[in-house]
């Protein structure tokens, strides 16, 4: 028989921690429901999850920072943030603390349910490579016109070079999930050395200039993992 896939949930609502503890443990899962920051970190350490179910207002201090204390020493461990907050600053610092992926408040079960599948699978890193040819991509609103590389705003132009264009190529394809800095750097450069590391930075940061006049457009830097195109 197939072990249960273990689900840390933290939250401090008492019914609807209730009613997702429930509700989990209906499809399938194994859960250990904490109420607080400290809680969390302790049952982390302890119980090894499969996937944290993390709530960011908790009443000793917030999901973000439990996050990035779990992401100093494990960075596989998916970690999906549930909160209230809607601001695009607010879904960004998610990202960047460590989160693998965003629902807010008020959810449905039945989406909770298939995003931690989708980050629990074996295949959720995959990285599509093909050449697809599109007259245009929209990103945002900006269009993007790949091979050719060819990156529009309003009635402005740029062409990107090809490595520039590689690179948001594997982005978009990628959108919404975590592209790996070693997938990008071994498919790209066919190496993870030091310098070449340094390259992709340089990269990344001139897609962000080019992306800048969007503000909904943004590439994200999860820490010590790699990038994920969000808009």
């Amino acid at each position: 028989m197939a072990s249960l896939n273990k689900i840390l949930f933290t939250e401090d609502e008492p019914a609807l921690a209730e009613i997702v503890r429930e509700t989990l443990m209906m499809k399938g899962f194994e859960v250990v429901h904490v109420s607080t920051a400290k809680e969390t970190i302790r049952q982390y350490q302890e119980w090894k999850p499969d996937i944290l179910v993390l709530d960011v207002m908790l009443p000793d201090g917030n999901g973000f920072s439990v996050a990035r204390q779990i992401r100093e020493s494990d960075t596989y461990t998916p970690i999906i943030f549930l909160t209230s907050k809607s601001l695009p600053a607010d879904v960004v610092t998610g990202f960047e603390s460590g989160g693998n992926d965003y629902l807010k408040k008020p959810f449905s079960m039945e989406e909770l349910v298939i995003r931690m599948k989708a980050l629990l699978s074996q295949n959720r890193l995959v990285v599509k490579v093909e050449d697809e040819r599109k007259v245009a991509i929209n990103i945002g609103n900006y269009k993007f016109q790949y091979p050719e590389g060819v990156l529009s705003f309003a009635d402005q132009q740029k062409t990107l070079t090809n490595r520039e264009a590689e690179i948001l190529q594997m982005l978009l394809l990628n959108k919404g999930q975590m592209l790996e800095r070693n997938i990008i750097l071994n498919t790209l450069w066919h190496n993870n050395d030091y310098f070449s590391g340094r390259s992709l930075d340089v990269f990344i940061a001139k897609l962000r200039k080019y992306l800048k006049d969007d503000a909904g457009v943004v590439i994200i830097n999860i820490r010590g993992q790699g990038y994920k195109l969000i808009y």
